[in-house]
């Protein structure tokens, strides 16, 4: 028998915000896309970084790692 892994969410957060989350990108358009990129990369003290695919994974544990220290 085959057990639901229990999925857990940042505080505050939980499976119907998710859903709601994911389903409003999903339906985001072209324009507001751009826009919501356009906002994000002129925001201060961030920076937006393409990291491949293969490896993003790690690059999240890093990530994790040094926000929990």
């Amino acid at each position: 028998m085959n057990k639901k892994k229990q999925q857990k969410y940042p505080t505050g957060w939980d499976e119907v915000r998710v859903r709601k989350l994911a389903e409003d990108h999903v339906n985001q358009t072209d324009d507001e896309v751009m826009a919501e990129i356009e906002f994000t990369l002129k925001l201060e003290n961030q920076t937006v970084t393409v990291v491949s695919t293969e490896l993003a994974p790690e690059t999240v544990k890093l990530i994790d790692k040094k926000r929990s220290a």
